[in-house]
């Protein structure tokens, strides 16, 4: 089987642990995921096999969708409600007040919700953001959260990010629930902490749920055990996307019947528009052999007049 699983990861299990998980569910080795999601974090882990196992790198680069409960007023060294409290601070007005959207010492009807909703839509746009120190970055080779579990914590450069959407669900202080749309390489967690920042009383990640990665979604997801219970119906093949879909958005190109486009790509080689049906000329296409197997992504080069392979998945990964 070559493709992706669509695997709802529950509470309490690593990204590394799914990945086991599903080797046994499958007895297969070429099984990778898609991008960590932590151990108390729950939602859409895309899991690639076979020769699937190449889109790892490209999954981990597409748009995430999350909803997350933001809890004000406590700031941990994890930046989520796992960690040690490292400063409390009370979630009131005249903490916050300076972030309000109005004037004046005394509390407005409304003030503390608008006040904390203004810093969080505050957020929307790029910003850059500094990686906590419990993450799988790695600094002079040495991974952030195995420094920090020794005790150390080491300067981190800052990263761009981007919030492309950000909207507050609930206020229920000191909660506020949100759903955020970000670039790949945000921390929610560390979103949250700065949200807290901006207020003035802290603030941190108390649960995460990721809804979406790229045109995978959670309503489309399955746990674990509902993945094994397709493979004793026999039925698994059916949990598996093909490896294309990802690149549903691109346009379909396919060799003529007869000619010698399909000896060409099956070896991974360039080839002419005259080649493929219709000989139409696009940027960058999906291509197939003339009896529909996925090749891969061909680019067109101007220059040479040619489609150049891109991203090949003939093989194993």
């Amino acid at each position: 089987m070559d493709g992706i699983i669509n695997v709802y990861k529950e509470k309490g299990y690593t990204s590394h642990d799914v990945v086991a998980k599903m080797r046994g569910i499958l007895q297969m080795k070429k099984v990778g995921h898609t991008g960590t999601l932590d151990p108390e974090a729950e939602g859409v882990l895309p899991v690639c096999i076979g020769k699937g196992t190449k889109l790892c790198d490209m999954l981990a680069d597409k748009t995430k969708e999350y909803r997350a409960v933001l809890l004000l007023g406590r700031e941990t060294d994890t930046q989520d409600t796992t960690g040690r409290t490292v400063a409390e601070k009370p979630v009131e007005w005249q903490s916050i007040r300076k972030n309000a959207p109005v004037e004046g010492s005394a509390e407005p009807p409304g003030g503390m919700e608008d006040a904390v909703r203004t810093a969080v839509l505050s957020f929307r746009g790029p910003y850059m953001q500094v990686p906590p120190m419990y993450s799988a970055l790695k600094v002079n080779g040495k991974k952030l959260y195995e420094l920090a579990r020794a005790g150390k914590e080491v300067e981190r450069q800052p990263r761009p990010v981007e919030i492309l959407e950000i909207e507050v669900e609930k206020i229920s202080l000191p909660r506020v629930k949100m759903r955020v749309v970000c670039s790949k390489g945000t921390y929610i967690r560390t979103l949250c902490h700065d949200i807290g920042q901006k207020l003035g009383c802290g603030g941190c990640m108390e649960s995460l749920l990721r809804t979406r990665v790229g045109q995978f979604t959670a309503e489309g997801s399955l746990h674990l055990k509902e993945i094994e219970r397709q493979k004793e119906l026999g039925q698994l093949e059916a949990c598996v996307e093909p490896v294309d879909k990802v690149f549903a958005g691109i346009p379909r190109l396919m060799m003529a019947a007869g000619k010698e486009g399909d000896k060409l790509v099956h070896n991974g080689n360039p080839f002419v528009p005259e080649l493929a049906e219709g000989q139409e000329i696009f940027p960058s296409a999906r291509v197939y052999d003339s009896q529909g197997e996925f090749i891969g992504i061909y680019g067109y080069d101007g220059t040479k007049k040619r489609y150049q392979p891109q991203k090949l998945f003939l093989g194993g990964s």
